[in-house]
């Protein structure tokens, strides 16, 4: 499958990272006004350009990742050169109605997926039309091996923006938090973060092979009177749950504005 990355920043890097790691098929190219940072992709067999329409006429898949007020351009530019191909859109806020009146007649999707792409851990949401199924169908297979790739509905992207892709960061504070603590009582930094970040990984991977709910899981960990819910507890009292899920809610409210 030849797939054609429009926007060489953090996330279109992240996803051509990816392909070329966990698709076997996929032969990859990534564009970007100036190529100096992302030159190296080229050791992976990546294919790097500053031209937008470079190949780009042999490709199945032309995945936009270029900011929001730049979309229309780009497709208006690329439009002629790729009636075949299906257009995914990991733009935030542009909808699949917004991307028709460029390209009416490819099939149109959206994703949402995280920079733990490039690592083959991602979240990445998709999204399409009815109508575009037998295509798209195809697209969901590439991004189920780079993590999970749950179908939603679009009126859900934006929500699937904030938990999938902001929550990484929200992730990451957490671990960093709990690295920070470990110093607290003892540990160095790297030796902190090592157990902070694998702990993370575990408990998610438990969720993700087990599929339950968390607190079955936590009840396994928690013993009457233990060290661990006499910390839940405690973490409960200073508002670790609701100030996350406040967190959440205030990221939502800030892509709709």
């Amino acid at each position: 499958m030849k797939i054609h990355i429009i926007g060489g920043g953090n996330l279109g890097v992240a996803i051509a990272l990816g392909l070329s790691k966990f698709v076997e098929e996929a032969q990859v190219t990534v564009t970007r006004r100036n190529t100096e940072s992302i030159l190296h992709l080229e050791a992976k067999g990546i294919t790097v350009s500053s031209d937008n329409m470079h190949g780009i006429e042999d490709a199945e898949v032309v995945i936009l990742t270029v900011k929001p007020y730049q979309t229309e351009t780009v497709l208006a530019e690329i439009a002629h050169k790729i009636p075949n191909a299906i257009v995914v859109s990991a733009v935030s806020g542009v909808t699949i109605d917004a991307l028709r009146q460029s390209v009416s007649n490819n099939a149109v999707m959206r994703i949402m997926p995280n920079i733990a792409i490039q690592f083959g851990e991602s979240a990445t949401c998709i999204s399409f039309a009815e109508k575009d199924k037998a295509k798209a169908d195809k697209v969901v297979n590439v991004f189920q091996k780079l993590g999970t790739a749950p179908v939603i509905e679009e009126k859900l992207m934006d929500a699937a923006t904030v938990l999938g892709a902001c929550g990484t960061a929200y992730a990451l504070r957490y671990v960093r938090a709990s690295m920070q603590a470990g110093i607290e009582i003892g540990f160095d930094s790297q030796t902190a973060l090592a157990i902070a970040a694998q702990t993370a990984k575990g408990a998610a991977q438990m969720l993700l092979e087990e599929k339950i709910h968390p607190e079955q899981l936590i009840d396994r960990v928690t013993t009457p009177q233990g060290c661990t819910i006499v910390g839940l507890n405690e973490m409960e009292h200073q508002g670790f749950s609701s100030s996350l899920i406040k967190g959440i809610k205030t990221s939502l409210q800030k892509i709709k504005e």
